[in-house]
């Protein structure tokens, strides 16, 4: 159940194969579309981004893909001094300047973002979602029924799951077996609390107490529980987890406790129907991993160890 970060392996020759496969793929693509009529707009195309038209004609005209995102979850998305920051962010800029478009952030609490996606509230959400088979195909994780169309995901990124407590009173926790008969702050809707909720039954089913998983809407709120002595511990994306116990208190109320679990990707999430942009979205992926703006944004967040060396749709399992 345990896993950690496998570091990145891509050699010189693999990458400069890479950079020159999609460097032909892009001159063709050039070639065959630079001179179209933009059919939404009724006059000539201009924009010299390599990949705007493979993008939807209603994109194109708009000019900006809406993202739906919980902006409280630092370091892959949140505000400071009114501007939206983050990895998600930053990688979405990138994506942007391959496609020719703006993304703009909307917030909304995470466990909405899939329904205002399916809602055509939002083009795509982005806010460190794990891609799973469950989101792919719609099953609720409770009860593992169909709830609801499901979608697809352009990953990005890798992240486990981390247990932190407060510093200096982790009360013998190293494990998520260690937290039976206790109680975890969790934000609602994300693998850390169907990890909770899961771990809970296997306590109960060895005849020990079952976990107290109380859940919050962000994972702020989740922290200032802890914090203030409500629960013992608290569980999120392993980035998350690590951003808080460096930052909060100036590194002196959490600690992390144990190794990450349930290493998975990030993805982006497109509703099934849409594959142009989704396609799109992995073309450009692909292209800010060749020219390196991508290696470039996850070193300057510190989080090289999550970093993926391809676009992929649909890996999560």
């Amino acid at each position: 159940m345990t896993a950690s970060f496998t570091p990145r392996g891509a050699t010189l020759k693999s990458r400069m194969a890479s950079v020159g496969a999609i460097a032909v793929a892009g001159a063709l693509l050039l070639t065959g579309c630079g001179d179209q009529t933009d059919k939404a707009t009724g006059g000539s195309n201009t924009n010299a981004a390599p990949l705007f038209n493979q993008l939807p004609k209603e994109i194109q005209s708009a000019k900006v893909i809406k993202v739906g995102s919980d902006i409280n979850y630092p370091p892959v998305e949140f505000k400071k001094n009114g501007e939206v920051m983050g990895i998600d962010p930053d990688i979405a800029d990138a994506l942007g300047k391959q496609l020719g478009v703006k993304f703009e952030f909307n917030n909304g609490t995470f466990d909405t973002l899939l329904s205002g996606l399916r809602s055509k509230r939002y083009d795509i959400a982005m806010s460190a979602m794990t891609d799973n088979k469950g989101r792919q195909e719609g099953v609720d994780p409770d009860t593992g029924k169909k709830a609801g169309e499901g979608v697809d995901f352009v990953d990005y990124f890798t992240a486990g799951v981390s247990i932190y407590t407060k510093k200096g009173a982790n009360t013998g926790i190293k494990t998520w077996g260690d937290l039976c008969g206790k109680k975890i702050v969790v934000q609602r809707g994300t693998v850390s609390h169907d990890l909770a909720k899961s771990q809970s039954k296997t306590c109960q089913k060895n005849g020990k107490g079952k976990i107290s998983v109380e859940a919050f809407g962000n994972d702020t709120e989740a922290q200032t529980r802890l914090r203030g002595g409500g629960a013992v511990a608290g569980s999120s994306d392993f980035p998350v987890a690590a951003y808080a116990v460096k930052t909060s208190g100036g590194g002196k109320d959490f600690e992390l406790v144990g190794e990450q679990v349930e290493a998975a990707p990030y993805g982006i999430a497109i509703a099934k129907k849409n594959t142009q942009l989704r396609d799109a979205i992995k073309q450009a992926l692909a292209l800010i991993i060749a020219n390196g703006e991508y290696d470039k944004i996850i070193a300057k967040w510190g989080v090289k160890e999550g970093a993926v060396t391809k676009a992929i749709i649909n890996g999560g399992k």
